[in-house]
């Protein structure tokens, strides 16, 4: 069965990066992650879940406004991995980051992305000074 993997998250002060990394697994029933939309959310503490940005199968992002220009994801199909480049964070963006993917080719909507059927365990990113 596949199964996603986040790593990368930390704590970083406000105007720095950090990089989060997806990795599919299962490789025996083909969880190839470049054939299919993925997707990070979030969720903070006491909010609800929020979508963040998406790769889709034909490699066309998205990204909510909150992010754009900050946030780019992308993917390398070799290592099987879809990355979160994330800039110039804000304490707000300080939350648990979730990879998701529902294996179909497109990324739908932003609301979508939290409800995408095979989701990692999430990391942590806290931005504090």
């Amino acid at each position: 069965q596949g199964r996603l993997a986040e790593s990368g998250g930390g704590l970083v002060q406000p105007g720095e990066s950090l990089r989060l990394s997806c990795v599919g697994s299962g490789a025996a029933q083909g969880f190839g992650l470049g054939y299919y939309a993925v997707a990070w959310f979030r969720q903070a503490p006491g909010k609800e879940p929020e979508g963040v940005s998406c790769i889709s199968g034909g490699s066309r992002t998205h990204y909510v406004d909150s992010v754009k220009g900050r946030f780019t994801i992308s993917r390398d199909d070799v290592k099987n991995t879809v990355y979160l480049q994330m800039d110039n964070l804000k304490p707000e963006d300080t939350a648990v980051y979730y990879c998701a993917t529902d294996q179909m080719h497109s990324c739908f909507r932003p609301d979508d992305w939290p409800r995408f059927a095979s989701r990692g365990q999430g990391t942590q990113v806290t931005v504090s000074s």
